[in-house]
């Protein structure tokens, strides 16, 4: 089983997303990132091969272990422990003096983002977002941020991670209790420029 917290912490006037994900026993470590704006301010990451091959109550220890590392990277940054450094906005160019002719918009590349369990991402209230995303050649895509919400839940939360070297990311969390007319699962994903999306319209289940 794969474990995960998604938090919102204030920084300021600056909000930042703080994200811990166990990356499965092939991996074998816990992953904990800090996002602002699509970009990562920090990395924290420790394995847990200790406690390898996993049975019920080493997976209790890692989740322990999972709970305690997101805490801490919390509480690190309420306290001011870890110091995150806010990219500076870019300057605006210098103004253009000789009259330009005109060019044609500029058309923003496209991601290609796949739902590769798309038959079986919803198991009772938990879902699980197997996530693939390649370029327009084809190619994958490493680095690219994901984000997946559900419009029409109670609570409007939002949940994101960045593709690996493989192109591939995994979102896990549980469905809001939906309450919105129309119910749909939004994913997107940016890499620069380059974004791409999926919607699925939901159905949610009449109550008996």
């Amino acid at each position: 089983m794969l474990f995960g917290h998604n938090s919102n912490v204030d920084v300021g006037t600056d909000v930042v997303h703080v994200q811990t994900e166990d990356r499965g026993a092939n991996h074998a470590f816990i992953d904990t990132t800090v996002h602002w704006k699509g970009r990562v301010l920090h990395r924290r990451t420790n394995n847990y091969l200790d406690l390898l091959p996993l049975d019920t109550e080493k997976e209790h220890a890692l989740k322990a272990r999972l709970d305690d590392q997101h805490r801490a990277v919390i509480e690190d940054i309420r306290t001011g422990a870890l110091q995150l450094t806010f990219p500076a906005a870019p300057t605006a160019p210098p103004p253009v003096q000789a009259p330009v002719a005109q060019k044609a918009p500029r058309v923003a590349p496209v991601l290609k983002v796949e739902l590769t369990n798309a038959r079986s991402w919803l198991a009772g209230k938990h879902a699980t977002l197997q996530l693939m995303l390649r370029d327009a050649a084809g190619s994958p895509v490493a680095g690219a941020e994901t984000k997946a919400r559900v419009e029409g839940g109670e609570h409007p939360t939002e949940f994101s991670t960045l593709t690996g070297e493989d192109g591939r990311a995994m979102l896990q969390f549980e469905m809001p209790k939906l309450s919105g007319p129309e119910v749909a699962l939004l994913i997107e994903a940016t890499h620069g420029e380059a974004k791409g999306h999926l919607r699925f319209q939901l159905r949610a289940k009449p109550r008996a």
